[in-house]
């Protein structure tokens, strides 16, 4: 049940927004129990963002969410390939992107929760 949104200043192509979701879907599976099979994304792009105090190069916000806890050591991981991801479909640097995750012990789905 992971949740991935990103905000990205840069306008995404159809073809970049597949390429990312699919990349974004495998990469999930860093965090241990995760998958691409539970996994919702959500992408806007061409947003404002200020970052460092002005919109001089690409940027992005990235929120990850789960049902659960995340190992430190899954932490590193997915940010590194996050980052990777961004950067290599987006051209928006690893400098300029912020991670944000969040762990919750509270998930509906289906009419019931976890």
């Amino acid at each position: 049940m992971p949740f991935i949104n990103s905000r990205v200043s840069v306008p995404v192509m159809a073809r970049q927004q597949a390429s990312v979701k699919e990349k974004l879907g495998k990469a999930i599976s860093i965090i241990p129990g995760k998958s691409e099979k539970g996994l919702m994304v959500e992408f806007a792009d061409d947003c404002d963002i200020y970052f460092q105090g002005n919109q001089a190069q690409p940027s992005a916000f990235v929120e990850v969410k789960v049902f659960g806890r995340i190992p430190e050591k899954g932490l590193d991981e997915m940010t590194k390939a996050v980052c990777g991801i961004y950067e290599a479909e987006l051209q928006i640097p690893g400098e300029r992107v912020y991670i944000k995750y969040e762990e919750s012990d509270k998930w509906g789905w289906n009419g019931t929760n976890f």
